[in-house]
């Protein structure tokens, strides 16, 4: 009986996987436990191997392909044997789907059809690849290996840290002008999602200046508290502007919600979304009840998802955009003073926060100073919320940052 190839459900909120190389043609002999093929999710890359011995009858998806997880991808058996019954959207399909659930627990494990739990999903990299991609702390899944079978080997990782860019030789055998290197799958996916964000919502920006003098009082403190080893925790200028913003959410439930075409849907909580730059490309993970969390409890969320984004086993429930009610994406660090954050989809809004810099200003008694000021970049999605609301909004954020207290 010829025997299905199932592309795996990695995640609940993974839809579609892509197709990035086969590493068998049709017709050939298979073994269980050969490398088929490789694929990605918009976070993450895996092999998949074939689930038992045959002839590759059929391969219904080539290279490059976005296929719906669950969906019917090959097909072995035994040459001359009938398979036109597990074609892709035929019964097949839709009985792996039916029997797919997931168990939510604690180790956010996932229950699969027996078709899929069976597949050996791993890596395939060299000792020493790996041993030098752990010592730069270097997440290994997302590097394409140009070893035997794709297997990721010591030069790829080298490559990789260095970022090497492939120069490109012009006819006749010289070496252009120029250099080009292929988009990979998760660099498509972020271009298509932020083109999806622009063109599909009427998206505004407001910018506005906070005095941060007790912000920077505050981490002074921490950094006291620290140093007299009394076990205080981290918390970073960046988790305090995370606090402010919660209590504004609160006082402006509107910023705290989801446009859905026909309805709003606000949140009666806050579930924070952080931007965390990793090697692999943008990530938004969430952190859920962060209204809940006092700030050294906050502190020690926003860090562990920020980890665990840059590790590369972040939970992918934790990457959906209807996942967050709001977003903070902070470029203060890189020294940018302004900037158009783009709103992630459903969210009506999300905060851009830049970088420290002096300003003039009134000290009062006809005296005048420099002060540290923090740029807000507040981008709204116009359909949802006006322009006065979230002009007042972002000025409680303000307010909350300037009267901030440690």
């Amino acid at each position: 009986m010829a025997t299905t190839v199932i592309m795996p459900k990695q995640g609940q909120s993974v839809e579609t996987c892509i197709i990035t190389k086969w590493f068998r043609q049709k017709g050939d002999k298979v073994t269980a436990g050969d490398l088929l093929f490789s694929y990605e999710t918009d976070k993450a890359a895996f092999d998949l191997e074939a689930p038992s011995d045959g002839i590759l009858l059929d391969i219904f998806f080539g290279e490059g392909a976005e296929v719906p997880v669950l969906e019917n991808v090959a097909v072995i058996g035994v040459a001359g044997e009938s398979f036109d019954s597990i074609k892709p959207g035929t019964g097949e399909k839709a009985k792996a789907r039916e029997d797919a659930s997931l168990k939510t627990d604690a180790g956010n494990a996932y229950e699969v059809p027996a078709s899929v739990t069976e597949l050996n999903l791993k890596i395939r990299i060299s000792p020493r690849a790996r041993k030098l991609a752990q010592s730069k702390n270097l997440n290994f899944k997302d590097i394409t290996g140009s070893g035997p079978n794709g297997r990721i080997i010591a030069k790829d990782v080298e490559n990789a840290l260095s970022g090497v860019i492939i120069p490109i030789i012009a006819a006749g055998g010289e070496k252009a002008d120029f250099a080009e290197k292929p988009l990979s799958n998760v660099r498509k996916l972020i271009a298509k999602s932020m083109q999806s964000s622009l063109q599909n919502s009427a998206q505004l920006t407001h910018h506005m200046s906070a005095d941060v003098r007790r912000l920077l009082d505050a981490r002074k403190k921490v950094k006291e508290e620290m140093s007299g080893n009394t076990g205080s925790a981290d918390i970073t200028l960046n988790d305090m502007i995370c606090q402010c913003v919660i209590k504004a959410l609160l006082k402006f439930p509107e910023a705290n919600s989801h446009f859905l075409d026909d309805r709003i849907r606000t949140y009666l909580g806050v579930h924070l979304g952080i931007a965390v730059d990793t090697q692999r490309g943008l990530m938004v993970p969430v952190v859920r009840d962060a209204d809940k969390m006092d700030l050294p409890a906050l502190s020690k969320a926003l860090k562990s998802v920020t980890a665990a984004c840059r590790q590369g086993n972040v939970d992918p429930e934790l990457l959906k955009s209807t996942s967050a009610s709001f977003t903070v994406s902070n470029l203060g660090n890189y020294g940018v003073e302004i900037f158009t954050p783009v709103i992630n989809l459903p969210q009506v809004a999300i905060l851009g926060v830049c970088t420290i810099i002096s300003r003039p200003a009134d000290l009062g008694d006809n005296t005048f100073g420099f002060i540290p000021v923090m740029g807000l970049s507040l981008t709204y999605d116009h359909r949802a919320i006006d322009g006065g609301p979230a002009t007042l909004f972002l000025k409680e954020i303000r307010d909350q940052i300037e009267k901030f207290t440690y």
